[in-house]
């Protein structure tokens, strides 16, 4: 038994999660598990030939690691057996991200939900102890949320949150906050003498070089999945919530839902765990058994390559290059493949590729070109513009934008930080060499509307310094958090900005807030 919290992780972080799920899918949608060892071994390829898992000797020819991988999906509410047939099924949270919805938001919804106990912590295998009634992540962000905490590390959250944090109580929760203090103040010297028999590993052994691994790698993997659902960033090794996100965390954390209950009952628990944000309740009758077709089996495959071209760039509408690329990943015919993606994706899925955008937006200078290249492509493909990526060229900026429906253009700076503050040398770059000599990497004649930084975050001073930029040239700009451009793309996806809109957006002369949006 487990005297910790668990999450299970194949892979600490959830960003594969849609590719995992969608082959997954492909091979035991409707098909029986339980003691299918040829199944285990056949999605332990599927996973290894799309890169999702590494390959290598497999110490034995029983399909654990493809159990592994299952497990993951259960535990987050996108797949359950059926209890009259054994078969495999998805939740609704689970069709939704195979149906092209925002990955982020479905599994948000998830890591929001997931509690002690359910039908994967009580499973065989697992068993967290009993003593635990609490919803982690909720937890987390409420301590996040509170000033006497502020932020957390993985230290604190592998030596105090997850061994002591039982229930959701005001008793149990003071006394989180008032051991977090202690930690702070005393380091390990408060933690209790027999702390190692208390919290061993599920192995039951001491590293005695590494004696918390265990629980570092377990705090390490619970930060990675909250991370996932854009509400909190690592910083330094200090995990805050993000600025602009805090009235969401407030909204969520406002509204208890009740614990779900009967975790004993795997299809009952998991079929209410796993809902999508569109639903409140899964009424679908999932008793016929469906014969298994030729278009069946291709409409899966067809599902799965999409997803994975989905994570790697925008898609805005099925065009004649989409289904030629998912033609030559699965062979299939190019009228089945289009047909199945017009059906199943009429207006992409861009969400699932803002997951990525995310992260580029935090990488500093490890995937900066990469963040260029990916905000050239939006702005293309979802808002229209033509665009440039010319930031190569040197002393320009990243990306210049060109809008022939409202005879303007633009340049944006992309700036992969938390907290991003113009410095000196950054404010001269806008002025002189961009601003001043935008004849240098543009041939176009049309007025310079605009200039803008995309960031992760930004310093406290951001606005003084775009205003100061616009004093010094008289063009007008702003700075826009990735959360906010996650936002606007939603948005438009509902109902399409004109390009004087997102001119008007991008030239309110200080950060652009969820409020100007709208």
């Amino acid at each position: 038994m487990l005297n910790y919290w668990w999450v299970t992780r194949p892979k600490r972080k959830l960003n594969s999660i849609p590719e995992v799920l969608a082959a997954f899918a492909d091979l035991s949608l409707n098909e029986e598990w339980d003691g299918q060892r040829n199944s285990h071994l056949a999605y332990e390829d599927a996973l290894e030939q799309a890169g999702l898992k590494r390959k290598g000797e497999r110490r034995d020819q029983t399909g654990g690691g493809a159990r592994t991988y299952k497990a993951w999906l259960v535990s987050l509410g996108l797949i359950f057996t059926q209890e009259s047939t054994g078969h495999i099924k998805l939740t609704l949270a689970g069709e939704a991200i195979m149906n092209g919805d925002s990955p982020v938001e479905v599994l948000k919804g998830q890591i929001l939900k997931y509690q002690f106990p359910s039908a994967f912590s009580i499973g065989r295998g697992v068993q967290v102890a009993q003593r635990f009634k609490i919803r982690p992540f909720r937890f987390l962000l409420r301590l996040l949320l509170d000033e006497r905490v502020g932020y957390l590390t993985e230290e604190e959250i592998a030596k105090i949150i997850v061994t002591e944090a039982e229930n959701e109580s005001s008793k149990c929760y003071n006394y989180i906050v008032d051991r977090l203090e202690q930690f702070r103040s005393y380091g390990d010297s408060c933690l209790a003498e027999d702390f190692f028999e208390k919290y061993q590993s599920s192995k039951g052994k001491v590293n005695p070089e590494h004696p918390y691994s265990h629980l570092l790698d377990l705090a390490n993997t619970i930060i990675n999945w909250l991370e996932y659902t854009q509400l909190v960033k690592r910083d330094g090794g200090q995990v805050e919530i993000l600025r602009e996100r805090v009235t969401e965390v407030q909204s969520i954390l406002a509204d208890t839902p009740n614990f779900i209950d009967r975790p004993e009952q795997h299809e009952y628990f998991q079929r209410k765990y796993g809902l999508d944000p569109k639903h409140k309740k899964d009424n679908r009758n999932l008793t016929l058994t469906k014969t298994v077709t030729a278009v069946m089996i291709a409409k899966q495959k067809i599902m799965q390559a999409y997803i994975a071209e989905s994570l790697e760039r925008p898609i805005t509408k099925i065009t004649s290059n989409i289904v030629e690329h998912i033609v030559s990943v699965t062979g299939i015919d190019g009228k089945t493949v289009e047909d199945v993606l017009i059906e199943t994706y009429p207006n992409g899925s861009v969400g699932a590729f803002m997951t990525k955008y995310f992260e580029m937006a935090f990488k500093g200078r490890d995937e900066a070109t990469e963040f260029e290249k990916a905000t050239v492509e939006l702005f293309h493909d979802v808002f229209g513009y033509k665009t440039k990526h010319v930031g190569p060229i040197g002393l320009t900026p990243d990306v210049l934008l060109l809008s022939d429906s409202d005879g303007y253009q633009a340049i944006l700076d992309n700036k992969a930080y938390h907290k991003y503050t113009i410095s000196n040398d950054h404010y001269n770059r806008m002025v002189h060499n961009y601003i001043e000599n935008l004849e240098n990497y543009s041939d176009a004649e049309n007025r310079l509307a605009f200039f803008s930084y995309i960031a992760g975050g930004f310093g406290k001073n951001i606005d003084k310094q775009i205003q100061s930029i616009v004093d010094a040239t008289g063009v007008n700009g702003s700075a826009i958090s990735v959360t906010n451009m996650i936002k606007l793309v939603e948005q438009h996806n509902k109902v399409p900005y004109s390009h004087r809109r997102l001119c008007d957006i991008f030239s309110v002369n200080r950060q652009v807030l969820m409020q100007d949006l709208i």
